[in-house]
């Protein structure tokens, strides 16, 4: 027998073997990328939502302080006078 045939031969053999062992290896292999891509992806948008909610917080802040700010340096109507003098007036000369 010349030496080519004998590992021909045991490829034969193996071969077979082989891929019944290495397929669900294979599988399970690809099963868990998948699970932990999709896992990968769920945690993203999950951060992405906390941002989006943190940012959403912060200039809802911003907004309120200025608002006060404004607020506070508006003059305000004396006690006891109306903030529509200027159109009461002009109705009662009419």
């Amino acid at each position: 027998m010349p030496p080519a045939i004998a590992p021909f031969l045991v490829g034969l053999v193996v071969a077979p073997i082989a891929k019944r062992l290495v397929k669900p290896v294979v599988r399970g292999v690809i099963k868990t990328s998948v699970e932990i891509a999709l896992d990968v992806k769920r945690a993203a948008q999950e951060a992405g939502e906390g941002v989006h909610d943190l940012a959403a917080e912060v200039a809802a802040e911003m907004f309120t302080d200025k608002h006060a700010e404004e607020e506070a340096a508006a003059p305000r109507p004396a006690a006891g006078k109306a903030v529509g003098k200027g159109r009461q007036a002009a109705t009662a000369t009419a």
